[in-house]
């Protein structure tokens, strides 16, 4: 399910917002360790990660 959310999130603009409102809402995997360099799986910081490489 977090997967989907990002990738919702990532791939389509219009619907970022939201997959952003329901990725803070959940919560899921908010304290999930991530190493150093690597993007954390909590969908909010991978969706901005990833719009960020895209250049969005």
């Amino acid at each position: 399910m977090n997967t989907c959310l990002a990738q919702i999130g990532i791939e389509h603009p219009a619907l970022r917002g939201r997959a952003l409102e329901i990725g803070e809402r959940l919560g899921m995997l908010r304290d999930y360790p991530a190493p150093p360099g690597c993007t954390s799986p909590f969908a909010p910081i991978w969706i901005a990660e990833m719009v960020s490489r895209q250049g969005g």
